[in-house]
């Protein structure tokens, strides 16, 4: 008589799919691809996050400038935040072009109530020079927005436009810092990326200070930078990382980036979202 074969052992159930951390932009749609919402989601994906949007406008944009601009109604902005947040859940938002004082503080109040960090990119102009958002929205970003920001990241321009405080060196920066974190976020991430030499930032929190250095690289190819550098301390912020810790690397993602920025028609092309994940690619 045969023995019967030997019982296999159980295979047990595949492990459930782990959930990437989870962030959110708030912002607008570069037709181009180099900014705004297109910029951040290759980001999220770049860095292992799991990207979410929330459209507040649409441009008409492409490597010479913005020709045309139109926001949507605040009950759409709100009611695609609500949808995602409501049932997805967030671990980190990120805000960027937000144009009128009516959006600025409708964003403002749903952050305030989403127990999540909350990088605020106060964009006021774009890489060409056009104006992003309205003069009279600037006391709404001042007195409704940045209090509820975890980091708030304004370029030299930015700073001038929210504080008066001009900045022509290294030195400027830490009056610039305390001018912004006087208006209530918790640090201030001066970019002096358009100073001369090396393209330094400071973070600060009032308290402690972390200077932030690159080189500066021989590449024009820049467009979206902003938004790409925000929405990388958006995702290290939703892995869990200290504010520095996630400048850091956002600072490291996005100085390679520059570096790998390609031509794309007639003017200034974008940053390169992609390159970490080609890095180790013979």
């Amino acid at each position: 008589m045969t023995p019967p074969p030997p019982a296999q052992p159980a295979v047990p159930p595949p492990a459930p799919p782990l959930v990437p951390p989870l962030v959110l932009t708030v912002a607008g749609s570069d037709s181009g691809g180099g900014a705004g919402i297109q910029a951040d989601l290759k980001t999220m994906l770049a860095l292992g996050t799991h990207g979410m949007s929330v459209l507040t406008a649409v441009t008409a944009q492409n490597s010479l400038g913005v020709q045309g601009a139109w926001e949507l109604p605040v009950d759409a902005v709100r009611a695609q935040y609500r949808s995602v947040v409501d049932d997805i859940g967030v671990q980190a938002v990120k805000t960027g072009m937000l144009s009128s004082a009516e959006l600025v503080e409708t964003v403002a109040e749903l952050i305030g109530a989403t127990d999540a960090p909350a990088v605020v990119d106060p964009v006021g102009v774009s890489k060409h020079g056009d104006a992003l958002l309205a003069a009279s929205a600037l006391d709404s970003v001042r007195t409704r927005l940045l209090p509820v920001a975890t980091v708030a990241t304004p370029n030299l321009d930015e700073v001038a436009q929210l504080t008066g405080v001009q900045v022509e060196s290294d030195t400027d920066l830490r009056r610039a810092a305390a001018a912004v974190l006087e208006y209530g976020p918790r640090w201030a991430l001066i970019k002096g990326g358009h100073l001369a030499g090396d393209a330094v930032d400071l973070l600060t929190d009032g308290s402690e200070e972390h200077w932030l250095r690159a080189p500066r690289l021989d590449n024009r190819h820049t467009h979206g930078t902003g938004c790409t550098l925000a929405s990388a301390v958006a995702c290290g912020l939703a892995k869990g990382q200290s504010v520095p810790e996630a400048v850091a690397a956002a600072k490291e993602y996005v100085t390679g980036a520059i570096a790998a920025g390609f031509p794309l028609g007639d003017g200034i092309g974008p940053v390169d979202h992609g390159w970490a994940l080609r890095r180790d690619t013979p």
